[in-house]
């Protein structure tokens, strides 16, 4: 498993700390969800979920790809719905 040094603030270290203590869980467990919950996630998990809505709308890959991309820009240019 890869690993990655990151600096925090102290006050922010220790909440990181205690909330994983809380929670019986590992600080790098906590910083995984809480980056996965902001939409960071691998290629392969987006590619997978626009296979699943192409196929149950019934759309080409190239099609449901484009899609995918346009709302994705449209969304982080703060004009979704």
């Amino acid at each position: 498993m890869p690993r990655l040094t990151i600096r925090l603030t102290d006050r922010t270290h220790r909440a990181l700390k205690e909330a994983a203590a809380r929670q019986g869980r590992s600080m790098g467990a906590l910083i995984e969800e809480s980056l996965e919950l902001r939409g960071i996630l691998p290629t392969d998990t987006a590619r997978e979920i626009v296979a699943r809505a192409r196929s149950s709308a019934g759309l080409s890959d190239d099609d449901a790809m484009a899609i995918a991309v346009r709302e994705t820009r449209l969304h982080r240019a703060g004009k979704h719905d």
